[in-house]
C-alpha cells in the first residue's frame, strides 16, 4: 500500500470533480441542491436504502408532494406511505421507519433534523451511512459517507486498506484532507456508476489511473 502522505488528493479530487460533472446527478444530490432541507434529505435517504437512484428520486418526489414536513408526514398513513414509495426495496419497513422518524423529530427535536451524529443515528432505520449524508448533503458539515462505491474506490485506489465501510469511513478521516469530506461521497458514487466500476473497470478511459493501485482488479476495460 502506497504511502498516503504522498497521495495528490486535491489534484485527484479536482480531476474526478471535471470528469463526473456531465453526469447526471444522483437522486439524493437533486434533492439537497434543490431543497437544501435536511429533512428532505433525511428522508430520501432512508427511501434510498438498497434501492435504484431512479426509484428513489420518484418516490421522493411522490411522498414529498403530498407531505414536506415531519408534522404533516407523520399524519399520513403507513399504507400510504407504502403506496407513495412503492417500488422502493423494503417500502414496508420504510414506512414504519419513516413514520417513526417524523414522531421522534417533533417531539423531541422541535420538528427539525438534529446536526448531531450521535441523534441522527438514534433514529430508526439510520445508519453511519445515512447520518453522515445528512450532515454533509444537508448540513454542509463535514462528514464522510461511505456507501459500496466509496468504500470499494478508497481501498482500490489505495486510499485505505479495510473490510468495512465504517473501517473505510474512520481510515480515510485520517488520511482525507477535511476539505474534501463533504463532496467525496457525491464524486465517487458518480464515479463508481459510469467509470470505476464493481466489475470490469474502465481503467483505459479513467483520468486518474497513474494513481491508482488496482487493488482487487481482475479485468478491466
Amino acid at each position: 500500500m502506497k504511502n498516503t502522505n504522498s497521495i495528490p488528493f486535491a489534484a485527484i479530487v479536482s480531476t474526478i470533480r471535471r470528469t463526473v460533472r456531465p453526469f447526471k446527478d444522483t437522486a439524493l444530490t437533486e434533492v439537497a441542491e434543490s431543497t437544501r432541507d435536511p429533512f428532505r434529505v433525511l428522508i430520501s435517504c432512508i427511501i434510498s436504502l438498497r434501492t435504484k437512484d431512479e426509484v428513489t428520486a420518484e418516490a421522493s418526489a411522490r411522498l414529498f408532494a403530498h407531505a414536506a414536513t415531519p408534522e404533516k408526514m407523520r399524519r399520513l398513513s403507513a399504507e400510504t406511505i407504502e403506496t407513495l414509495i412503492y417500488p422502493a426495496g423494503f417500502y414496508r419497513n420504510k414506512a414504519k421507519n419513516i413514520l417513526q422518524v417524523c414522531d421522534i423529530l417533533v417531539e423531541q427535536h422541535g420538528g427539525r433534523v438534529p446536526d448531531r451524529l450521535e441523534d441522527l443515528l438514534a433514529l430508526p432505520g439510520v445508519g453511519r451511512k445515512t447520518a453522515n449524508l445528512v450532515l454533509s448533503v444537508g448540513f454542509r458539515i463535514p462528514a464522510i459517507c461511505v456507501d459500496t462505491h466509496v468504500h470499494r474506490i478508497a481501498n482500490r485506489m489505495g486510499w485505505v486498506q479495510t473490510k468495512t465501510p465504517e473501517q473505510t469511513e474512520m481510515a480515510l478521516m485520517e488520511v482525507l484532507p477535511k476539505k474534501h469530506w463533504i463532496e467525496i461521497n457525491d464524486l465517487l458514487v458518480s464515479f463508481g456508476q459510469n467509470i470505476c466500476k464493481p466489475i470490469s473497470p474502465f481503467c483505459s478511459r479513467c483520468p486518474v489511473a497513474a494513481h491508482c493501485t488496482r487493488v482487487g482488479v481482475e479485468r478491466s476495460r
